[in-house]
């Protein structure tokens, strides 16, 4: 079984790299602290885990945490589980209480990509306990309801909170989601487009019930966080705006 090691980060805010024995060398002088769940961060990169002789999927290189934000009933829930498990939550709502994690391994680029991905409370009573995790995310996914003018309408409140409790470089993408509900639709996605386009920060229309671009934003969030934290001047610069809107164009906007 390998050891994991891990390269030091040029800034104390940027993801560090996490790569397997052998690709680099253990540096000094990092602070390992332990987080709200109990794991051991670098430079605020998860640490990997020893994984499991029975379940080799749990081998990573990178370790990455991404948050699911917005109103409650926007589907935050929904587009997790459609992500992790390919399945859509159907019947009655049931809302998250506190805040809940899964973890999927992505191969990005041959890189393996651990997503710790936190499914939040959208409750107004909730969000003091949101907000102490915002500042160890790397990514936020925000979401509103494009059969809820009400959800969409928050959006700039929950931008505003985002800038003040999460990191400066925090990685930001924008989630119009229940695009399926054509007959219900509130909010137009040229109205999502151009909020977005408003704080420059990507965007797209997701649906859980159908898979459309569920797995195109989270593969957005993790190719950009890999391209962060294994930056190599021999390698061409990440532009995530550039990524979203090309795959977005190739699957005439429409992917699973």
């Amino acid at each position: 079984m390998s050891r994991k090691k891990t390269l030091k980060s040029k800034g104390q805010t940027s993801p560090s790299t996490t790569l397997p024995a052998g690709r680099g060398k253990e540096q000094e002088g990092k602070s390992r602290k332990i987080n709200s769940s109990g794991q051991a961060l670098i430079n605020g990169v998860i640490l990997p885990n020893r994984p499991s002789l029975s379940n080799s999927s749990e081998f990573y290189d990178l370790a990455f945490k991404v948050m699911l934000v917005g109103d409650s009933g926007v589907g935050k829930t929904c587009l997790l589980v459609r992500f992790k498990d390919g399945a859509f939550l159907a019947g009655s709502f049931i809302s998250t209480v506190g805040i809940d994690f899964r973890n999927k391994v992505l191969n990005v680029d041959d890189v393996k990509v651990k997503l710790q991905i936190w499914d939040t409370a959208g409750q107004e009573r909730f969000r003091s306990v949101t907000h102490a995790y915002y500042r160890d995310a790397h990514a936020l996914l925000l979401l509103y309801d494009v059969t809820n003018k009400t959800s969409f309408d928050n959006i700039q409140a929950w931008l505003t909170e985002i800038h003040e409790y999460a990191t400066q470089d925090v990685v930001i993408m924008l989630l119009g989601n229940k695009a399926d509900a054509t007959q219900e639709r509130a909010v137009k996605k040229e109205a999502g487009e151009k909020l977005a386009k408003e704080y420059g920060v990507p965007f797209m229309e997701t649906s859980a019930k159908t898979g459309l671009n569920v797995e195109l934003a989270f593969m957005a969030i993790a190719k950009e966080l890999k391209h962060r934290s294994m930056k190599s001047p021999n390698h061409p610069k990440f532009k995530l705006h550039d990524y979203v809107n090309s795959e977005m164009k190739g699957t005439g906007c429409c992917r699973s």
